[in-house]
């Protein structure tokens, strides 16, 4: 990939202004303005990339498309197979997306819309009093989440364990807490 392109951004004023000395960023907008939703960011996450990725290989997955830049996450020094990738133009969000589960060498790559989106959904949601716990030892039974959570009071069926085909644990348990606040409080126990 080499030499990244440069961000191709709009001519025109950085700002609106009443008069030359005043502009909106210091002031009220005047009467009539109607504010437009600034653009999209053309982001996507990618999960269960391979270990030893490069960004050329994110530009052969994304065949087509304009890359800008490819962030790799590191957690703790070492790759965690996630990376953020940054397109040219706001309409290649949705052809990357459709990139989806497809294979990248032996593992099928997960493609999201930017991470910053999926927060502000998460926040605006609604609890319901089941919180998912993922990243759990497939060890782990319904007694370990208990004692995990003994400040709440929890019965062994509101605690439900997923398994795969094979009857084995996949590490995600979801929990019924008795209403949304304990659930909240649970989370920040977390």
């Amino acid at each position: 990939m080499g030499a990244k392109r440069q961000r191709i951004v709009d001519k025109g004023p950085s700002f609106y202004a009443n008069s030359p000395g005043s502009s909106f960023m210091y002031n009220a907008p005047p009467n009539g303005y109607v504010s437009q939703p600034p653009p999209q960011f053309p982001v996507v996450r990618l999960r269960g990339l391979p270990f030893d990725c490069t960004e050329t290989d994110v530009a052969e997955f994304f065949h087509g498309l304009d890359i800008v830049d490819v962030l790799f996450v590191h957690k703790g020094g070492k790759f965690s197979g996630e990376a953020f990738c940054v397109l040219g133009y706001p309409l290649q969000v949705d052809f990357a997306l459709q990139k989806n589960r497809q294979n990248m060498g032996r593992r099928y790559v997960e493609v999201f819309r930017r991470l910053n989106l999926m927060m502000r959904e998460k926040d605006s949601a609604e609890h319901t009093g089941v919180l998912r716990l993922r990243g759990l030892p497939f060890s782990a039974g319904k007694d370990d989440i208990m004692e995990f959570f003994k400040d709440f009071v929890l019965s062994e069926d509101s605690i439900h364990i997923t398994m795969n085909s094979e009857s084995r644990p996949t590490g995600e348990a979801f929990v019924e807490f008795a209403n949304a606040e304990d659930s909240k409080a649970a989370m920040a126990k977390g």
